[in-house]
């Protein structure tokens, strides 16, 4: 009795620590797919370190440069140089130079360039680099929030060369990023994800993997589809966009979305906004999602229905803002409609550290010994 007595103080202390780190785990638990084994935690910086930018602009796809710019696309907004009275553009560029903490956004005049609000007009929904020529998904294609577009520039996104075709069938289509001009990208393919639905605004309960040659982007017989894996675990592709098969499901909530691939880690971080009622700039949620491959198996690194601030519509881990052991990353957002920037940290497996309130009250419970002569 005496050794429960003194233990039931550190017990009751200890329970408390739990209630305070277990709900993010019991969230994950809500998530389409099970904890990831590799990265087992995520923390964010506070709110108060978020660098924001560009006000009134969302959107904000980017790809790492071969000039060691990011390069990133803004809707209804007037980008970094906002002018009182200047008007709003649908589609817009820009280029970001520096560190996470320290960057300098510059707008890009550009023949590229949408008006139109809403979904009456072209937006990006992603950007990449291959070869020193910058790829650009449009949605909003036909100009009634459906369909999407590829468009590429060579010159740095001054000008711009459209697609004569579109695809009809989905209407979020999104690169996967890798490194600067696309360096350490496994093979010389190009992957793309988007949900299986022609509306950049419904969504829809599966999420559609595909891939082109990075000689071929602009040729849309190149494109094959992603059918299913075999037993091997390999990926069984097809030409024929009628035998696509869901990479990604979770009912109701697959819209809109961003990829890259952690190198360090070895891992993709899929970032997937949750729908919702309300203005997501103001409000809402968001998984992160972790995978070997891009045809998974997914698993869950973060999952919450309310972050404590706005996360905005659509976000992503720019490959250039990721430390060399991958264990630190920055999230670009539109959060309150502007470039938002924000810190992650990750733990990985094995390797979780003392909470900062375990720190505080030093609770570690004393081992307790037998005394054989008792």
């Amino acid at each position: 009795m005496t050794i429960i007595k003194r233990l039931f103080p550190l017990l009751i202390i200890g329970s408390l620590i739990f209630s305070q780190r277990s709900p993010a785990r019991s969230q994950i638990q809500q998530a389409p797919y099970p904890p990831s084994q590799v990265i087992t935690k995520l923390t964010w910086a506070p709110a108060s370190t978020i660098e924001r930018e560009a006000r009134g602009s969302d959107t904000w796809p980017i790809t790492w440069a071969d000039d060691d710019s990011i390069y990133t696309a803004f809707g209804d907004g007037e980008g970094f140089a906002k002018v009182v009275g200047e008007t709003k553009l649908s589609l817009g560029f820009a280029k970001v130079d520096g560190p996470a903490t320290n960057f300098v956004g510059t707008d890009i005049p550009s023949n590229g360039e949408q008006t139109g609000d809403g979904q009456n007009g072209k937006k990006a929904s992603g950007m990449l680099m291959v070869n020193s020529t910058l790829y650009m998904w449009v949605r909003n294609a036909n100009n009634n929030g459906e369909q999407c577009q590829l468009a590429w520039s060579t010159n740095h996104a001054q000008t711009w060369t459209w697609s004569t075709w579109k695809f009809a069938e989905f209407g979020y289509c999104t690169f996967i990023n890798y490194g600067k001009n696309y360096s350490g990208a496994p093979d010389d393919y190009v992957y793309m994800v988007t949900p299986d639905n022609p509306s950049a605004y419904q969504a829809t309960d599966h999420f559609v993997l595909m891939r082109v040659s990075k000689n071929q982007i602009t040729t849309r017989s190149a494109y094959e589809f992603f059918v299913q894996t075999d037993n091997q675990g390999n990926p069984i592709w097809s030409k024929n966009i009628g035998d696509r098969e869901p990479v990604f499901s979770h009912p109701g909530a697959a819209r809109r979305s961003g990829i890259s691939y952690n190198a360090a880690l070895g891992r993709y971080l899929w970032w997937q906004g949750i729908p919702h009622g309300g203005d997501e700039k103001e409000s809402g949620g968001f998984g992160i999602y972790d995978s070997p491959n891009p045809w998974g198996p997914w698993t869950t690194v973060y999952y919450t229905e309310q972050w404590d601030v706005g996360p905005g519509e659509t976000a992503n881990f720019p490959t250039k803002w990721m430390s060399s052991d991958g264990k630190t990353l920055y999230l670009v957002f539109s959060g309150d409609d502007y470039f938002s920037v924000r810190k992650a940290t990750l733990e990985l497996s094995g390797e979780t550290q003392p909470s900062e309130l375990e720190l505080k009250n030093k609770v570690y419970l004393p081992a307790v010994t037998c005394d054989k002569k008792k």
